[in-house]
């Protein structure tokens, strides 16, 4: 990990195109400015976090009715090939 100190104004590069600034220091909180192109997606870690955990929840996700759903076609398929009686 590289540890820089920065000064209220000062910044730094990341790339060619990212700029980091130091905008204000209030205490024990510091304001970042960050100046990116716009295809550069930014954002804070524990949001960054959020969106990786719900993206792996929403890939690993198995419908709790899908084998309803299975029955249901088989069915239809059966009654509409002819197979089945009426329904």
């Amino acid at each position: 990990m590289l540890i820089l100190t920065r000064k209220l104004g000062e910044g730094i590069i990341i790339g060619a195109d990212v700029v980091v600034r130091v905008i204000e220091v209030k205490g024990g909180q510091v304001k970042l400015g960050i100046d990116a192109p716009q295809k550069t997606t930014v954002h804070r870690e524990e949001v960054y976090r959020r969106i990786c955990e719900e993206n792996v929840r929403a890939a690993t996700h198995v419908p709790t009715r899908l084998d309803g759903v299975v029955r249901a076609l088989n069915a239809r398929r059966e009654r509409d090939d002819g197979g089945g009686a009426p329904a």
